[in-house]
């Protein structure tokens, strides 16, 4: 068993929880505990008593003990009894989250896809508060199509799946180097499958290895050079692919199967410009020589340009560009949006003042729901200036950043914001954000974003699309006049 088993179990816990109705709290205590294991550098065997860490009590930590000794969790199997096994699919709707599952489950008997679906098709699901005609005819939408294998896969699904395809090639023989490539590499937003380059000096024993993995679903191809299979996942079916090639090849290969084409195309032409030839397994050049190098940086060197990062390798234009400075995770020195256990977040004003700190980060904004989101917790104004006075003091406390007070705001359907300007004034950093009426036209939309940019404390927006990549659509913003209205508050 290791670490990631308990912090699954714990993340399946809060979801059957939620499903349930089970208090907010008690829900959060789950994933909160979640998170403490996750942010602890040790394994699972060093951590004798998981009470020690932040966040986790005496009743979660009776839950991951039962865990660790039994391998089961009875506490998961009571739920799992308690809970419909056919609510689960639905979390993945857009739309549809775990409360409002719930009450689906709870008011009109939605027990899986099918009972769902005819609840929408007999106009049943509007009639809830909380669900509109628009809202009922999408669910329907998505329900029609739950189930089917898609194109493409978001980047947080693809990087819990690379990251467990990394922890098994670590247990492999015969490897002496390895790395993600592909779209994925590139952090593209939407992979349609994963690809790694492992280098080799012997592939037959590799080979072997790989088709041992994990929740294997389908051979689709074996060979010498490349082993493809489809795994599952997350209730997926998700093709990944191993190049194995020499040691000596590997950079080469790495950097052509990480892509684009429109930027191994520029990186042939440069070569052509030198009657040299480049593939994936080096730079020949007019004799024949073939040129192998021990780095990406150095490739592109050989070429006369600065190293261009994976995400930059998109259209080509990035040949073009100065990349001397490009910023890069060491020059964040904070962190203007969080969320504390004031709405709906998993830790403490403290707790996170010292993940920040441990970050290395100068200053940072708590940020909190304001009052019109309940679904979040969010902040009536006299916890909201608690809060404030609260942050106040810890700012004293800690020397080492400096702590601001703050709030994520609500942009209201008609326009309005959240709090009124006397509150905004008391605070440091105000963000305003959409999260409710997101099938409102792009003019009225684009109303309700005016009116926050133009307030004097509105400082920035938060998720300007409102979309979830590969869940939710989001809204109809209108980003050059939203770019616009940003530029205006700059000259003000």
């Amino acid at each position: 068993m290791t670490k990631k088993d308990v912090i699954k179990l714990l993340e399946q816990i809060a979801t059957y929880m939620e499903l349930k109705g089970e208090n907010t709290f008690k829900i959060s205590a789950y994933r909160k505990a979640a998170q403490s294991l996750e942010l602890d550098e040790r394994p699972l065997d060093e951590i004798s008593d998981v009470t020690e860490l932040k966040g986790i009590g005496k009743g979660v930590a009776e839950v991951i003990n039962d865990y660790r000794e039994t391998g089961e969790s009875q506490y998961l199997q009571q739920l799992q009894e308690e809970v419909p096994e056919g609510l689960i699919p639905l979390l993945k709707i857009q739309g549809l989250g775990s409360k409002k599952i719930a009450k689906l489950y709870k008011e009109l008997n939605i027990v899986d896809k099918a009972s769902l679906q005819v609840a929408c098709e007999n106009g049943k699901v509007s009639e809830l508060s909380g669900f509109a005609k628009k809202t009922e005819q999408n669910i329907l939408e998505a329900v029609k199509q739950l189930g089917a294998k898609k194109d493409r896969y978001p980047i947080d699904q693809m990087r819990r799946l690379n990251q467990e395809i990394i922890d098994y090639i670590d247990t492999l023989n015969y490897i002496d180097q390895y790395s993600s490539a592909g779209s994925f590499r590139r952090f593209k937003e939407m992979s349609k499958d994963l690809d790694f380059i492992i280098s080799t000096d012997n592939p037959k024993a590799v080979q072997q290895q790989l088709l041992n993995i994990p929740n294997k679903v389908k051979e689709v191809a074996v060979g010498n050079t490349k082993v493809s299979l489809e795994l599952a996942y997350d209730d997926e079916t998700i093709g990944v692919d191993f190049r194995l090639i020499e040691p000596s090849a590997f950079y080469h290969t790495l950097q052509h199967f990480t892509g684009s084409k429109e930027h191994n195309i520029r990186i042939r032409q440069l070569a052509k410009a030198r009657d040299e030839k480049v593939s994936e397994y080096g730079i020949e050049q007019a004799d024949g020589t073939l040129i192998q190098y021990d780095s990406e940086t150095k490739i592109y060197e050989h070429f006369n340009v600065n190293f261009i990062p994976p995400a930059m390798r998109e259209d080509g234009s990035e040949f073009d560009k100065d990349l001397s400075n490009i910023i890069t995770l060491d020059d964040i020195n904070g962190d203007i949006h969080m969320h504390t256990t004031y709405s709906d977040g998993a830790f403490s004003i403290r707790d996170m003042v010292e993940a920040n700190i441990a970050k290395g980060y100068k200053f940072m904004v708590i940020t909190d729901h304001s009052q019109s989101l309940r679904v979040a917790n969010g902040l009536q104004v006299e916890r909201l200036l608690r809060q404030n006075e609260e942050i106040k003091a810890l700012d004293k406390e800690y020397s080492e950043i400096d702590i601001y007070s703050g709030t994520e705001m609500d942009i209201l359907p008609d326009g309005s914001l959240d709090y009124d300007d006397e509150i905004l004034a008391q605070l440091d950093y105000v963000i305003g954000a959409i999260h409710q009426s997101f099938n409102q036209s792009e003019e009225q939309i684009m109303e309700r974003l005016a009116n926050a940019c133009r307030n004097p404390y509105v400082r920035h927006i938060a998720h300007p699309t409102g979309r979830i990549i590969g869940r939710r659509d989001g809204y109809k913003p209108n980003i050059e006049q939203l770019m616009a209205l940003s530029e205006e508050r700059i000259q003000y």
